[in-house]
């Protein structure tokens, strides 16, 4: 069977923009529920791709409530083998300052309260035990690290993610706890979406750019420390074009 590419598409990526030629658009129903928007199929410069917003088309659908579980089956019935996903995150390590793009090869789950598996949820009682030793694909990971070195497209290419259950942001203390337990960024959305590709054998990795840093890093001598949709948005009109390049240039590699 022939590789297919998904993009789902996190905060502010709503569209690939004006290259991508669609050809069919639906929600999909799944056992599940339905998907967080339509199913887009279509061509990106001549690669074929399948895009998904993760927050549905207008960022209606807080982390929290997201539906994992159909966004990740639908894709799936599609025939999606792989999928990259573009997930906005907050900074805590130095090196992951605002704008960076990076390419995380670890998590850490801080979120609760979400469906976490397939495990069991089709009555069957079969329970899914699979290796998460490391959560992302090895393998489309080195191609995204590979299409940024012919790109020249700075990117931190490993990295802790840390996933909180949001909406809201975390607590300076918070952030102190999560440092100290080894994470490089926090975000919202990483899972149960990286495991429950893994258990339906879908290659996964996240694309993260960083919008902000967390809360009581890096602060000004001002004090002015407030952490403000305005500025998160401004970064992120800036930073997506550049992740946008990094997945399209890692999908006409995939397709020569």
């Amino acid at each position: 069977m022939p590789a297919l590419y998904s993009v789902i598409g996190g905060s502010g990526l709503y569209n690939l923009g004006e290259n991508f030629v669609q050809e069919s658009q639906e929600i999909v129903e799944t056992p599940y529920g339905a998907t967080s928007a339509p199913i887009i199929r279509g061509t990106w410069q001549d690669c074929p791709v399948i895009f998904l917003a993760r927050h549905g088309e207008s960022h209606r659908i807080p982390p929290h409530q997201i539906n994992y579980r159909a966004n990740l089956y639908a894709l799936k019935q599609q025939g999606v083998t792989h999928i990259i996903a573009v997930n906005a995150v907050g900074a805590i390590s130095a090196d992951y300052e605002p704008r960076t793009i990076a390419l995380p090869d670890q998590i850490i789950d801080y979120s609760w309260g979400r469906a976490q598996s397939f495990s069991g949820a089709d009555g069957s009682g079969e329970v899914h035990h699979i290796d998460f030793t490391y959560p992302y694909s090895s393998s489309l990971r080195a191609m995204i690290i590979e299409s940024s070195n012919v790109a020249n497209i700075r990117l931190q290419s490993s990295g802790v993610y840390g996933c909180t259950n949001g909406p809201r942001l975390e607590s300076k203390a918070e952030i102190i706890k999560m440092s100290r337990d080894g994470c490089d960024m926090i975000g919202m959305t990483g899972m149960p979406e990286a495991a429950l590709a893994r258990e339906l054998g879908i290659e996964y990795a996240s694309i993260a750019l960083v919008v902000n840093w967390c809360a009581g890093v890096n602060e000004p001598d001002s004090g002015d420390s407030e952490i403000t949709m305005e500025k998160i948005m401004q970064i992120l009109e800036q930073g997506l074009e550049p992740v946008k390049q990094l997945i399209l240039l890692t999908l006409k590699r995939v397709n020569q």
